[in-house]
């Protein structure tokens, strides 16, 4: 499996899609790996070079001892882009991984063609904490069946849940797999987030997508991001759950390519 220095660490990486085509940027959400972005790499990879990787204290990538922060994820992608002889790049991400990617924006301008930022947040709240706070819990209890509980209803549609119950069960021994201190050092680094006074100072072409029934980062916390930067284009996805690139991948992945080639280097 492919690994890059990168900041100090090794980061594991995955490229898909042709070598001279656009590159988009799918960082992941805090539960998942680079095997989540299966149904936006199938549907994008003919049109665009999708680079996929696990940042810091993520499965494959190296997990070393805390503190994290977004700004560090941020110089952790500037390093892989760099590494990879990427010059800039559409960065793009889901949940905590759009986290990172505004941090990654706000830092990296020149680096940043595009900003997609998928169920994210720029703030921490006391109910958004509340709710987050039982995974913190599972992880330092080493408890995957607990975390697994405590985060499904909030991840994923009603719908989703009563086709996907095997699935989700069988998620139980991929969960048992986690780092669980490098997850402990990711919730804190979420609870760091503050990014909403910064937002305004983002000037790539910038989309903002919010699953209609998320339940844990919803269209509250997004349209604070809109709010902020003036030129964002948001777009709501209808009957999907906070994990939208599994819970509707069809109308996510025709938003991420028709994004890309509205704002590709041949039309810009």
């Amino acid at each position: 499996m492919p690994k890059i220095e990168a900041n100090g660490i090794n980061l594991y990486y995955e490229l898909h899609g042709p070598e001279d085509g656009e590159v988009i940027v799918l960082s992941n959400g805090i539960m998942m790996s680079t095997i989540s972005w299966y149904y936006q790499t199938r549907a994008l990879r003919p049109h665009m070079r999708v680079l996929l990787y696990d940042c810091r204290g993520m499965w494959q990538s190296d997990r070393p001892e805390g503190p994290y922060s977004m700004e560090q994820h941020a110089d952790d992608l500037a390093a892989l882009l760099r590494a990879l002889k990427i010059p800039s790049a559409h960065i793009a991400g889901i949940s905590y991984g759009s986290e990172v990617s505004m941090a990654f924006a706000l830092k990296y301008p020149e680096m940043t063609r595009s900003l997609v930022v998928i169920d994210g947040v720029s703030e921490i709240d006391p109910i958004l904490k509340a709710q987050s706070m039982p995974w913190l819990i599972a992880a330092e209890r080493k408890d995957p069946e607990l975390l697994l509980r405590t985060s499904v209803a909030l991840n994923f549609s009603n719908d989703y849940i009563a086709a996907n119950q095997a699935a989700l069960e069988a998620s139980i021994p991929r969960l048992a797999a986690l780092d669980f201190k490098a997850f402990e050092n990711l919730m804190h680094s979420f609870y760091n987030l503050d990014l909403t006074a910064s937002l305004s100072a983002i000037k790539a072409p910038t989309l903002i997508i919010v699953a209609e029934d998320d339940m844990i980062k919803g269209r509250k916390y997004s349209k604070i991001i809109a709010d902020q930067i003036k030129h964002a284009e948001y777009v709501i996805v209808p009957n999907s759950g906070h994990a939208l690139c599994a819970d509707k991948p069809d109308p996510l992945n025709t938003l991420l390519i028709g994004w890309v080639l509205k704002n590709s280097a041949q039309t810009m």
